[in-house]
């Protein structure tokens, strides 16, 4: 497994019972967590001291307790990188700070590649891997179908002082904007790909990854430059496993760049027992 170690303002502090206590910066946080199936004495004074904490619903969804002041929103860093932290519906933050392993791997390939590096972001959320990869020296594409994300995204660009580095911000369905890009003839050195589970299009059209990935991951392959870096394929769907992702991207790409795969479980180190939480998993194709 590989474990985002790096962090200094987020700290997984326990996991136990079904819940994450977290620290965001200097706010306490109780998130759920289905897959925390164990129990622990939850001795963490922490736990009594949250800020917020959320609370899932029986009938789908929840909503956010707040247990003391919290702001409407508030910075946290890693490394270089700056980001808006806000607590949202359904749980999230905004960040998902498993994914700095990531991070560090493409900002590490961009800046030994010795020379100009083409990035496309898809399904880029709040730009996490945007804003690592512009800090990291290269220009990037960074394409989500929401608005909303998008905006937060140059929200955390300008706090990481990158606005102003070469990037492109669309607002579109990426699989379309896939599709466009192959017709024009562009390329890029290095993608990143982290599609939801499931969801729903805006005309009603249903995403399941299971039965999109394997179209998705060979339509963007053709993306690829004849000089490609790196593919990184994320996923949170359970029952898509790293075996079964590595065996995907390698079908998919090795034939045609050579290179190899590799796939593992990404997670948190959690302080209270030394273990360590998987927190999703990803696969990586990379040239040499």
């Amino acid at each position: 497994m590989r474990v985002a170690t790096g962090w200094k303002d987020y700290e997984l502090l326990d996991c136990a019972d079904g819940e994450r206590l977290e620290r965001w910066g200097d706010y306490i946080l109780i998130r759920p967590d289905p897959q925390i199936i164990w129990s622990s004495d939850k001795k963490q004074k922490q736990w009594r001291q949250a800020n917020a904490r959320y609370h899932r619903s029986s009938a789908g969804g929840g909503k956010w307790e707040q247990c003391s002041a919290l702001p409407e929103s508030w910075t946290i860093g890693y490394r270089e990188n700056r980001f808006r932290i806000r607590t949202m519906g359904f749980k999230h933050t905004g960040i998902f700070p498993e994914q700095a392993v990531n991070w560090d791997m493409v900002a590490d390939v961009i800046k030994n590649a010795g020379r100009e590096v083409r990035v496309l972001n898809l399904f880029a959320y709040t730009g996490g891997a945007t804003v690592s990869a512009l800090n990291a020296g290269a220009s990037v594409t960074h394409v989500d179908a929401a608005k909303g994300m998008v905006l937060w995204a140059k929200e955390n660009a300008a706090l990481s002082g990158v606005a102003d580095r070469p990037v492109r911000w669309l607002v579109d369905d990426c699989k379309k904007f896939a599709e466009r890009e192959i017709r024009r003839g562009n390329t890029y050195d290095i993608i990143i790909m982290d599609p939801p589970s499931y969801g729903r299009g805006p005309g009603g059209e249903v995403w399941k990854l299971e039965d999109e990935i394997y179209g998705l991951c060979k339509l963007c392959g053709s993306l690829l430059s004849d000089n490609a870096l790196l593919f990184l394929l994320n996923s949170y769907t359970t029952g898509l496993s790293p075996s079964v992702m590595q065996y995907l991207l390698a079908s998919v790409l090795c034939p045609h760049f050579g290179g190899r795969v590799e796939a593992d479980e990404i997670g948190l180190p959690v302080t209270a027992s030394g273990l360590v939480l998987p927190s999703g998993a990803s696969a990586v194709w990379q040239s040499a």
